[in-house]
């Protein structure tokens, strides 16, 4: 009788726990996106690293974003809205996004509604980095063309700044 018993709860326990398991990544990622949007790839990495089946991790994803909960878009605006206020520039924004796993139409999307004018961000981070005059020696000059490469605002823009 005990081992009918055993196999009885271990036929449960195997119909129940693939249910299980999608309600604790459901509440891991509910938990995660309550805090602050994340890309998928984002969670799906956070998902690893509890040893969550890749699988089982996308179809609970595929599901929150049915619903509302996560969106690859909305991230990218708010990732980028953020970082263009702490003075970064398009092309780094565009790059850390890529890395996060957004594609590259959403983030071109993105980048435009974003920034008005990149021209006027990157004329701000200029001078609060160098308050003085534009009156610079060539190692100088290079020096923060360096700087504004480094923050993500391209070579044209750049050279519009310095003219």
């Amino acid at each position: 009788m005990k081992s009918n018993e055993t196999q009885h709860n271990s036929d449960v326990n195997a119909v129940i726990e693939p249910h299980q398991i999608s309600k604790n990544i459901k509440k891991d990622c509910l938990r995660l996106l309550t805090r602050r949007d994340h890309s998928r790839k984002e969670i799906q990495l956070k998902m690893a690293v509890k040893d969550y089946e890749s699988s089982q991790v996308s179809a609970v994803i595929d599901d929150l974003a049915q619903q509302g909960w996560q969106d690859d878009t909305r991230y990218a605006e708010s990732y980028a809205r953020m970082r263009s206020h702490k003075g970064f520039g398009p092309i780094r924004i565009a790059y850390e996004l890529q890395q996060q796993g957004i594609e590259a139409h959403t983030v071109d999307k993105v980048l435009q509604a974003t920034s008005d004018n990149w021209l006027n961000l990157m004329e701000q981070v200029y001078n609060k980095k160098y308050p003085g005059p534009l009156a610079m020696d060539s190692n100088e000059r290079a020096k923060r063309i360096r700087f504004l490469l480094h923050r993500g605002f391209s070579s044209a823009i750049i050279t519009t700044l310095f003219k």
